[in-house]
């Protein structure tokens, strides 16, 4: 029970169904695991053999075209859960763009599991209907919006999601928030499906218009929260 004890997001995760002793049964058939950077957990089009809960880091959901070029397709952050229970063909594969720390769990071993406890169930349907509904808010903004909008979007989910991650107040200014992101602006528009160079605009447009501050190409300050919701559309 060592590590649900000290575990920062157990509140949070879908384990968060489980009294001290489901936890236990929980725990003694998962291990924690350390992903370096660029390190895959899971691979598009295997079998499902693991599901896993993220402790830390992030991970990112990526496909491969016929011609072999990679499409990042999600992001999931500290107390998501991945991997497909209940059997299937992985349609994604999953790999840490940061340091990360994920508890996982034989998928048949947790199948079995589940279907004994049925407020881990409920609590894994719950996931599923939020990932529905963030799949719908995605497909909007790749099929709506702008490109200052989808920048605008992406910076706001970062930040709403990178909370406690990456993202931290800063002293003094309430509406100002520091991340470093995980992405590079490459991926950032495979992402967008814009190219670099119109992300690398907007991101110097946010700049000059006071919206943000880009201390390198990975760390932003964002200096007006509700002006870049705004933005967002």
């Amino acid at each position: 029970m060592a590590y649900c004890d000290t575990c920062v997001v157990r509140n949070r995760a879908i384990c968060a169904a489980l009294d001290t002793k489901e936890l236990e049964a929980l725990n003694a058939i998962g291990r924690r695991r350390t992903l370096e950077p660029g390190e895959s957990l899971i691979w598009e089009g295997e079998d499902s053999v693991l599901v896993a809960n993220v402790i830390e880091g992030v991970l990112k959901l990526s496909t491969n075209t016929e011609d072999g070029r990679e499409q990042i397709v999600g992001v999931v952050y500290p107390s998501d859960f991945i991997g497909r229970p209940f059997g299937g063909v992985t349609s994604q594969g999953v790999t840490a763009l940061t340091e990360a720390k994920v508890c996982v769990f034989s998928r048949g071993d947790f199948d079995s599991f589940a279907a004994d406890h049925p407020g881990l169930e409920h609590k894994l349907l719950q996931r599923t209907l939020g990932e529905l509904d963030r799949t719908r808010r995605w497909m909007l903004l790749l099929g709506r919006k702008s490109a200052s909008e989808k920048v605008a979007s992406f910076l706001v989910e970062m930040a709403e999601r990178m909370t406690g991650v990456g993202c931290k107040s800063v002293p003094g200014f309430p509406q100002q928030r520091a991340l470093t992101l995980p992405f590079s602006r490459q991926q950032i528009a495979d992402v967008l499906g814009l190219t670099i160079e119109t992300v690398s605009r907007q991101f110097t447009r946010l700049k000059n218009e006071g919206l943000v501050e880009l201390p390198s190409r990975r760390d932003i300050v964002i200096l007006d929260y509700d002006a870049l919701v705004a933005e967002a559309g």
